[in-house]
């Protein structure tokens, strides 16, 4: 016997302006009651210290969720010097206290030159990477220190905002998977005196930014008022806009819809790409040039063609 649906079909992607202190997926599991959707996801956690940008994926959109995740990310952050805690931020103990050297703007800009571009990175003891399909903050509640190879990341950009005594305000554009805890905490050690994060805010997740974001209380409010929430939803596609666009009709466009790849004539397109019907949003192709013709292969497409296309206002 079919399970019945908890939920209504709502689909498309809302971005969340995320307050300080509560977790990702309770932001989450609050605004899936407000739409009263059946199927719903975030696209990559923010520490309940953070705030920003967090981008939910409703029905359809949750297939391209995992694109979302690898996407670039930008923040801005608040370092305190002189300070090390268990967590890399405030929200953990104090475990070693020094002097803050006397620094001038020039001096840490000539410190930050040392992150920029491609650098390894250690996680920290308190970041959701699994070992043994584990968290690893849940090891670190216990008192289990596990080794963390480096890994790979890349530093877009690296600019200080700020420097007011022991507090350094920096902008950081970075590859997925950066945690910028760890960054914090290797730049203060290469000042010679520690450092933790004490305000996280992200300004850029999946290609939406702050101007993209609501306000939890706000979709309460118009909840409260009787004002439906559907109308601030943004179609799947405004998530693949880093993809270039693949547009196909009749039988070729039917076969694709049938989870047949197809050769079409050759397109100035290759790998990923949006493709769209005469007016709907269909999905994620892959495209393969191959001499005259391309060959393209269904990836993710929504269903019945229901993404229909969309741009942001």
């Amino acid at each position: 016997m079919k399970r019945r649906q908890r939920g209504r079909n709502v689909n498309g992607i809302l971005v969340i302006d995320k307050p300080q202190g509560v977790t990702s997926n309770g932001i989450l599991q609050q605004v899936k009651r407000l739409f009263g959707a059946a199927k719903a996801g975030h696209t990559g956690a923010l520490d309940p210290l953070a705030t920003g940008v967090l981008p939910l994926c409703f029905g359809e959109a949750t297939k391209f969720s995992q694109l979302m995740l690898d996407s670039d990310k930008a923040y801005v952050t608040t370092a305190r010097l002189g300070v090390r805690t268990e967590t890399g931020d405030s929200d953990g103990a104090v475990v070693s206290e020094r002097p803050v050297p006397a620094l001038t703007e020039a001096a840490v800009a000539s410190v930050l030159d040392r992150f920029r571009g491609d650098i390894q990175q250690v996680p920290s003891m308190y970041s959701a990477l699994k070992h043994k399909g584990r968290p690893l903050y849940e090891y670190a509640r216990e008192g289990v220190e596990v080794e963390r190879p480096a890994r790979p990341v890349t530093i877009h950009e690296l600019k200080l905002l700020a420097l007011r005594g022991n507090e350094l305000d920096l902008a950081v554009a970075c590859t997925k998977g950066t945690y910028i805890r760890s960054l914090v905490e290797d730049i203060g050690e290469a000042l010679g005196c520690g450092a933790h994060v004490t305000a996280l805010r992200r300004t850029l997740a999946s290609g939406y930014t702050l101007a993209d974001a609501h306000r939890v209380e706000d979709l309460e409010a118009m909840r409260a008022r009787g004002e439906s929430l559907d109308g601030l939803l943004l179609a799947p596609d405004t998530a693949l806009s880093m993809f270039p666009e693949l547009r196909l009709r009749d039988g070729a466009l039917l076969s694709i819809l049938n989870g047949q790849q197809v050769r079409i004539p050759g397109q100035p397109v290759e790998g990923f790409a949006r493709l769209y019907g005469e007016h709907d949003f269909v999905g994620l192709v892959e495209a393969f040039p191959e001499g005259e013709r391309t060959r393209v292969v269904p990836r993710r497409l929504v269903k019945g063609g229901s993404g229909r296309e969309s741009r942001r206002p």
